[in-house]
């Protein structure tokens, strides 16, 4: 008898350290969860930091030369175009969050910055917003270079169709038709027509 209950006892010490191995498994099931709930964001955290670094890279890279300090109109010019240039060739569609389209409307900028009488700086940089479809600024670039060439005035007409669509699209008739005019003015396109004829 007094096996079986010393038996029992080591059964029931056995059930109890059971139940305490039991206690701890949930304890780290929840640290598994917790630690699955990181991997599922660490996917994402590569890609954003992917990104991320990209531009931070080339920002870093490109634009510690790219200080005023460190380099000229003229300079800045060029590294604008050689940015400009590779950026073709780099993507597919051009943007301005871009890290070589940033990089070189950033250098195109400096440049028009640092030697305003350069007129050939501030067309450059009218384009490059243009081509990377930052129309407000391309309109306004545009708008302050006066007379343009044949070329300067199809990129001017664009911003200010775009710019046109956009006020349209919101409800701003008004502006809409004061862009479509300004277009008008520079080149007229089937795109000004058109938003015209919803005017």
């Amino acid at each position: 008898m007094k096996k079986i209950l010393m038996l029992s006892a080591f059964a029931l010490a056995g059930l109890a350290a059971a139940q305490d191995t039991t206690t701890p498994a949930p304890t780290e099931t929840a640290p598994a969860t917790t630690e699955t709930a990181p991997a599922t964001t660490d996917p994402a955290a590569p890609a954003t930091d992917t990104t991320a670094p990209a531009t931070d890279t080339v920002t870093t890279t490109e634009a510690a030369p790219a200080m005023p300090m460190m380099m000229t109109a003229a300079d800045a010019f060029t590294r604008a175009q050689e940015y400009a240039v590779q950026a073709d060739v780099a993507y597919p569609v051009p943007f301005y969050d871009r890290t070589l389209w940033k990089a070189a409307v950033d250098a195109s900028y400096m440049a028009a910055s640092q030697d305003t009488s350069n007129r050939a700086y501030d067309a450059y940089l009218a384009q490059l917003y243009t081509k990377t479809q930052w129309w407000i600024n391309a309109y306004n670039a545009w708008n302050t270079l006066g007379e343009l060439n044949d070329t300067e005035k199809e990129w001017a007409s664009l911003s200010a169709a775009k710019l046109a669509y956009i006020a349209l699209q919101r409800g701003d008739r008004t502006a809409a038709r004061a862009y479509v005019q300004k277009g008008m003015s520079w080149k007229d396109s089937a795109s000004l027509q058109a938003i015209m004829r919803r005017l």
